[in-house]
């Protein structure tokens, strides 16, 4: 939705004299009975601690402070909305719900501000909220429809606050408003979703590096497991299968060598898992899909641990329920704190061990290492969304993070690889024109990193556009750094032989510069130009 929001105009002033004898009625239902909560003919003071539209009821939480001066929390549910923070003075019917004067609830509006102060908030700044309810107004023949919705403040001075506001269409409850100060009572909406979605990954990287372990650690504990098992009974041979699966499904150097297999094995890395379950592909069938296989080997893993086995204390921050994107259900703590895009997440990931825990046994150190494992994969799925997005001069940014365990005779190497795809800003002029990019036009970005005895860590960085490829390599260990550079004649020849115009072509010692303003697009600006 877009558009301006108005906030409505005050209720009148209530006339100045005696006032007339409230009336009365069951304005609030108790959800729970509480017989004698309040003595016949007493009223006690109650603030409005929390509201929930369900339907056409409205659902509160209220703090009582009883006459003894203790204080109790009661759910009820109204017939109207009160705003956060409104106090009022309710009675017990005999019936055992509360009651409230049709005056105070009537007035009670009031609490809720209807007029922002321009002076506090000036005109342009922004305001971050939850819609807390949504309701269509009375209007008279051929009227547009309006809107009436309660907002709680998340930012800045309001914070806490609850505003009234009206608008042409419905805000959905519990969703994040964002808008602009216009004036005291006009709001501009800014759409929110790209925001929302920004903040919910940032939110998610920011806690998987504590949960995550490295891949390379829990195939090489499944390549154990068959000595493990000559100890240990209780594993069973449906565990021995499930562990055999994974580990034929690792390729060697070699294999991963073959650009077809190679392609193979992106598709299968466990990024797209998602994708395929939506286009209703089987992640089961052969080839397996890497993070497909580990969640199915964790599901085979479950039933031969002991009855006795306490999940939560094993897996701690790995359970794979807090795999799950849990942290879509509470942005709103951190919305205010969002700005400008924050830096993506550094590539390559660093290694991460799992310390075995004390009186931890065998299959109780695999699960948590299997549920570190593909907390690592959702990583890198993780940075795939953050860095994917609209560049500052209108180009779109595609990225693929990924990694792939790889056989070397006995050691498990992980080849961490990063795509980008840079497409060319819409043509304004022709914005119907999506089919006709050239992908010539594309500049592809590939990064790639692995650790691997005796060459040590390699880093690749290599940049294609226009048909025209540029790469620089770097290696942390001088005589690995004098091998590559030994070859790069050689290598050239090779690309130049399929087709390709290379450009530079380096070998570093030590690694790639991070930074805002070290990216690619700086060290071969020349050629993009």
């Amino acid at each position: 939705m877009t558009g301006e929001i108005n906030l409505p105009t005050l209720p009148p002033t209530l006339p100045v004299g005696p006032a007339p004898a409230p009336a009365t009625g069951e304005l609030l239902k108790l959800l729970e009975p509480q017989t004698g909560l309040i003595d016949p003919g007493k009223t006690v003071n109650a603030e409005v601690l929390a509201l929930k539209q369900g339907g056409d009821a409205f659902q509160l939480l209220l703090k009582l402070t009883l006459d003894s001066g203790r204080q109790t929390l009661v759910q009820a549910s109204s017939s109207q909305p009160l705003p956060l923070g409104t106090q009022v003075e309710v009675s017990q019917t005999p019936s055992g719900n509360l009651s409230i004067s049709l005056q105070q609830a009537l007035s009670s509006s009031v609490a809720a501000l209807t007029r922002i102060d321009t002076t506090q908030l000036p005109v342009g700044t922004l305001l971050q909220g939850k819609v807390l309810t949504t309701q269509a107004l009375p209007q008279g023949a051929n009227q547009p429809v309006v809107y009436r919705s309660l907002v709680s403040v998340l930012n800045n001075v309001l914070s806490g606050a609850t505003l009234t506001v009206e608008s042409p269409q419905p805000l959905r409850i519990g969703s994040l408003l964002s808008a602009v100060v216009q004036s005291a009572q006009t709001l501009s909406f800014v759409p929110l979703s790209g925001r929302q979605d920004q903040l919910a990954v940032a939110q998610q990287l920011s806690t998987q590096q504590s949960r995550q372990g490295s891949l390379d650690v829990v195939f090489t504990a499944l390549q154990s497991l068959p000595a493990t098992n000559s100890s240990n009974s209780s594993t069973s041979s449906d565990l021995f299968a499930a562990a055999e699966r994974l580990l034929a499904g690792l390729p060697d150097l070699a294999q991963a060598s073959n650009p077809k297999v190679l392609a193979q094995l992106v598709q299968n890395s466990g990024t797209f898992l998602e994708a395929k379950l939506l286009a209703g592909q089987n992640p089961q069938i052969p080839p397996l899909d890497m993070k497909g296989a580990l969640l199915r080997f964790v599901a085979d893993l479950l039933p031969a641990l002991p009855a006795s086995t306490n999940l939560n204390a094993i897996l701690a921050a790995n359970t794979l329920a807090q795999l799950l994107p849990s942290f879509v259900r509470s942005p709103l703590g951190t919305l205010g704190q969002v700005g400008a895009r924050q830096a993506p997440a550094g590539f390559p990931l660093p290694d991460r061990l799992m310390q075995r825990l004390e009186g931890e046994s065998d299959l109780e150190n695999l699960l948590r290492l299997a549920a570190g494992a593909i907390s690592r994969l959702q990583s890198h799925q993780l940075s795939s969304l953050e860095q994917t997005g609209t560049t500052a001069d209108g180009k779109l940014l595609t990225t693929w993070q990924l990694e792939i365990p790889m056989r070397t005779l006995q050691d498990i190497v992980p080849l961490q690889v990063k795509f980008q795809r840079e497409e060319p800003a819409p043509d304004k002029e022709q914005p119907e024109r999506k089919d006709s990019k050239d992908p010539k036009q594309m500049l592809w970005r590939v990064e790639m990193a692995l650790d691997m005895e005796p060459l040590g860590p390699l880093q690749v960085q290599a940049q294609l556009s226009q048909g025209k490829l540029s790469s620089q390599l770097w290696a942390t260990r001088p005589f690995t750094a004098s091998l590559i550079e030994s070859h790069l004649g050689s290598l050239r020849e090779r690309l130049v032989s399929s087709g390709l115009n290379v450009g530079d072509l380096d070998c570093h010692l030590g690694t790639p510069p991070r930074g805002p303003k070290t990216g690619l697009e700086q060290r071969w600006v020349d050629e993009t130009a």
